[in-house]
């Protein structure tokens, strides 16, 4: 297989991929939330009070991951998870040591330009967004 062909098998695959990725991020996200607010799974010091600022990241977290895995309003919602995560870096991890990989601050650090990307790039092709803009656009023809 030759550059040329398999770079137009890759822009074939890219919009599905960004689904796969956008699914699995959100997947991978979404218990953070529930660890939170539903104690599962369960954590140490059990679940957080709803009106606290862990429980406000916690139902960000809970409704932000249902969303973007299930593709509806992925780039808004994409665009303050990435924020969100950013705010969560420099307050909790950050503050505990300047690298990373000491802080524990690697998923946060992730999550905010994975969700970055996504608001920029969209949800890929298998999205409800998707689904909902051919749907209002043949209501339109």
């Amino acid at each position: 297989m030759s550059y040329q062909s398999f770079d137009a098998f890759a822009a074939v695959l890219a919009p599905r991929a960004l689904s796969v990725l956008r699914f699995v991020a959100g997947l991978t996200f979404f218990p953070h939330g529930s660890q939170k607010l539903l104690n599962f799974p369960p954590r140490e010091g059990g679940a957080v009070d709803l009106f606290s600022f862990m429980g406000f990241a916690g139902t960000l977290e809970i409704v932000g991951g249902s969303l973007i895995v299930l593709g509806l309003f992925t780039r808004p919602t994409a665009f303050i998870l990435s924020g969100m995560m950013a705010v969560a870096y420099f307050m909790s991890h950050f503050p505990r040591n300047f690298y990373p990989t000491l802080n524990g601050g690697d998923a946060a650090i992730l999550f905010c330009f994975l969700f970055l990307y996504i608001s920029v790039a969209g949800g890929g092709s298998w999205t409800l967004d998707t689904f909902r803009m051919r749907k209002a656009s043949s209501k339109l023809s």
